[in-house]
């Protein structure tokens, strides 16, 4: 029952990020002009920047999770979850570091969306807590293929990641309430809701295995982020061709 419920769930989740996340991509990107005449190719044209980079962010992480999902679920529909220890583990460690490059091309996000052209100081702590975490992940000590990986390193590699993940929340709780922005006024919300699930799975989750349970939240709050991004794009659409 686990293994047809788990499967089932991570292909939807895989298979409508990675959707959406190319149907924003595709609508992001201006139809080239064809040659010799003024006309665009036909389909609907939005040359934004910030929801060109909510498309690759929504494939980058359905394309990094799926590294760590695929094996799972043909390990949990097949000889069982021991028999892809290292898959499973370079997966993991694959997953994280896609991950990371998430919440920076969310912090891009918000610097196109509320047209931020300065604070490279601000931009220097993101790329540096991005670089410290995926270093920290690429330390042989982390023994991602082991099936007794340190705990300690589990919570070594998600410090850099969590305070990633809060400066995203302040930056997109603070942009959105001073602005009015009704559209992305629950994105921060998204991220807490997140590592609200995540943090005590890599805390607890190894000695209360029911706790890996809160990764299906977590999946959704991922969802709900990337909904938040391509509503807003089809929003944006619907204005323009009104106006």
């Amino acid at each position: 029952m686990q293994a047809v419920f788990e499967t089932l769930f991570d292909a939807v989740y895989l298979v409508t990020v990675v959707t959406l996340g190319m149907i924003m991509i595709r609508r992001s990107v201006k139809a080239a002009p064809a040659q010799g005449t003024s006309e665009t190719a036909p389909g609907i044209s939005h040359g934004n920047r910030q929801y060109l980079l909510f498309g690759i962010m929504a494939v980058t992480l359905g394309a990094g999770d799926s590294f760590h999902l695929v094996p799972r679920a043909l390990a949990l529909c097949t000889t069982g979850l021991e028999s892809y220890t290292a898959a499973l583990g370079i997966g993991k460690l694959i997953t994280s570091v896609t991950m990371t490059a998430f919440y920076v091309l969310l912090y891009y996000v918000w610097r196109s969306r509320y047209q931020i052209s300065r604070k490279k100081g601000l931009t220097a702590a993101v790329w540096a807590l991005a670089l410290l975490r995926v270093i920290l992940c690429f330390m042989p000590q982390n023994q991602w293929t082991s099936p007794d990986a340190p705990l300690s390193w589990g919570i070594w590699r998600n410090i850099p990641f969590a305070i990633l993940g809060g400066v995203i929340i302040v930056l997109f709780f603070r942009s959105a309430c001073s602005s009015g922005d009704r559209q992305f006024r629950f994105l921060w919300l998204t991220v807490v809701l997140s590592f609200g699930f995540y943090i005590p799975v890599v805390l607890f989750a190894d000695s209360v295995p029911l706790i890996g349970m809160l990764m299906i939240p977590k999946t959704c709050a991922y969802v709900w982020t990337v909904l938040i991004g391509f509503n807003a794009m089809k929003g944006d659409i619907s204005n323009e061709k009104m106006s």
